[in-house]
């Protein structure tokens, strides 16, 4: 089979097509034909061995932890699905003719792959950080890098929870923020007042990593209200960096349950050819994207 692999840490340059061995499911597990492969800042900050610290990975290894296609193998253990079934989920390796999945759930009803690719790791983190930064129903939540994947996920889930939502994104994103309920302001100088001007901020969430902790800080009055999933030093200004995966399983069956309520829609932005991953990872790495990025297969 194909699959996108990376032999050295560096830069999308490192990324290659190769031919590869078939992967099979194991026990809890299932293995598909993919389809569609999901695009997350957490793979090119793999690619640069951002986490080797904290997560080490042998090399060669492959790329991608989300997918969507036609399960074709169902591991000791695994009830609830069948071969052909169109699946959604979370496994490794996922740029790839064939992944192994270790969560999945059946693609709702009117979501293609490509559509489809893009929620399981988006979901997941939006519905852990909404928790882990303690905002309520009443309160405001102050979204910082509002307008991609996790950030459209958050406002649609903090919206449909009675949450008020103030989002930041560039200007050119600014009605699709209004579009997903949120009251939408741009970054830049003066961004921390033009915020203010909009109401009292409870709770913030820096997606971005644009060095704004001090500032959201600021805006909350607590640390302990400050979450971010993409600044690696926030800890050192006393705010929880949050990184650790949550519960996939349950986080895919509540992202099926919004999505066939009408609650959720994340816009897929650009597809890829799997040959044009490094492009993705480009893309994605520059920022401002609208929704999700994702490899066709």
């Amino acid at each position: 089979m194909k699959r996108m692999s990376f032999a050295e840490f560096g830069g999308p340059d490192v990324l290659h097509l190769e031919d590869a061995e078939e992967p099979h499911a194991g026990p809890g597990q299932t293995r598909i034909a993919v389809r569609a492969a999901g695009v997350n800042p957490v793979d090119w900050r793999i690619r640069e061995g951002q986490f080797q610290k904290v997560r080490p990975i042998e090399l060669p290894a492959g790329i991608g932890q989300d997918a969507a296609g036609v399960v074709d193998e169902a591991g000791e253990g695994v009830d609830g699905v069948e071969v052909g079934d169109h699946v959604l989920g979370r496994g490794s390796s996922t740029y790839a003719e064939f992944a192994v999945l270790s969560a999945w759930a059946r693609i709702p009803e009117g979501l293609s792959f490509e559509e489809a690719a893009g929620y399981p790791s988006v979901v997941e983190t939006a519905l852990r950080v909404i928790r882990d930064v303690g905002v309520r129903p009443g309160q405001t939540l102050l979204v910082s890098g509002a307008s991609g994947g996790v950030g459209s996920a958050v406002l649609q889930i903090a919206r449909d929870r009675g949450i008020r939502v103030i989002g930041t994104a560039g200007a050119a994103n600014q009605a699709y923020l209004r579009s997903l309920g949120a009251l939408a302001t741009t970054y830049g100088e003066g961004w921390v007042e033009r915020v203010r001007r909009l109401g009292r901020v409870d709770a913030a969430l820096d997606l971005a990593g644009s060095g704004v902790i001090r500032e959201l800080v600021e805006l909350t009055g607590d640390t302990q209200k400050v979450v971010s999933i993409a600044d690696l030093g926030a800890p050192e200004l006393g705010v929880r960096y949050s990184g650790v995966t949550g519960n996939v399983p349950q986080a895919l069956a509540e992202a099926v349950g919004l999505i066939s309520r009408g609650k959720l829609h994340i816009p897929v932005e650009k597809s890829y050819l799997l040959s044009e991953a490094a492009a993705a990872h480009i893309d994605s790495q520059a920022g401002h994207t609208r929704g999700r990025r994702v490899v066709v297969v």
